[in-house]
């Protein structure tokens, strides 16, 4: 994983927790899947936006969390066709614009249908650099510093690495996305303030920025408006102001 310790307010990588589709729903007397195709709209505006206005270079995106399988059956089913019609209608647009496409977490409890989308999506997009877009789906963050452990376990049974030799740098280097670069900005939509299970490693040094809109809501303007607040805050990493502001000054 791409080491963050610098004061730069670059921001390279912007997380997004997407919450508030059913409700925005609820407020309109619709069904909470008519909630989350708006949603699916806004997640196309935000892609948009990172490409064609802020230059960003990772976009992940929690799609579907470990936990969401609790939902009724027929909301998950829905979930997983408009998964499917998302994959099938927009990974040839996103080809075309440069954009890579990833998706991490437990894929084995997919469909087979939807397993074969993904990876010919990953497959099409793969050598892609315009923008790196993650959808994280049957995601959890506890799972995946467990699968890291558990890779590290593996090769300490095979006597490829003693258990001394274990850091976190190594553990790292197993976990999801670990070679891109960890969020600087995390935003979630919908009022609540918690990160859910997201991303848990890798946010440990994340700027956070919590929302009362509701996804749907979501637009450039508000994704400027979290970027401008990213803007205005000192990252020290740990170390002083003062320190921070010498290097800037350097």
């Amino acid at each position: 994983m791409a080491d963050n310790n610098s004061n730069t307010k670059t921001l390279r990588h912007l997380a997004i927790i997407m919450d508030g589709n059913g409700r925005w729903a609820r407020k309109r007397f619709l069904p909470r899947f008519a909630g989350h195709r708006a949603g699916l709209e806004a997640v196309r505006k935000t892609i948009k936006s990172c490409v064609d206005d802020q230059k960003i270079e990772v976009l992940t995106l929690f799609t579907f969390s470990s936990e969401n399988w609790r939902r009724p059956a027929e909301e998950v089913g829905l979930l997983m066709k408009l998964f499917m019609t998302a994959l099938d209608n927009e990974v040839k647009k996103l080809h075309e614009r440069g954009v890579r496409v990833r998706v991490i977490g437990e894929l084995d409890a997919f469909p087979p249908e939807l397993q074969q989308r993904i990876a010919a999506a990953e497959a099409l997009t793969e050598n892609n650099t315009t923008l790196s877009l993650n959808f994280a789906a049957n995601y959890g963050g506890r799972w995946d510093i467990t699968q890291a452990a558990r890779k590290l376990a593996e090769q300490v049974e095979r006597g490829e690495l003693r258990s001394e030799e274990i850091t976190e740098q190594k553990l790292a280097q197993m976990l999801c996305l670990a070679d891109l670069p960890e969020p600087d900005l995390f935003i979630r939509t919908g009022g609540e303030q918690r990160v859910s299970n997201f991303l848990l490693w890798q946010l440990a040094y994340t700027e956070y920025y919590f929302t009362d809109l509701l996804w749907p809501d979501f637009n450039a303007d508000s994704l400027q408006q979290a970027i401008d607040s990213f803007s205005k805050r000192e990252r020290r990493f740990g170390r002083t102001s003062e320190q921070v502001k010498g290097e800037d000054d350097a």
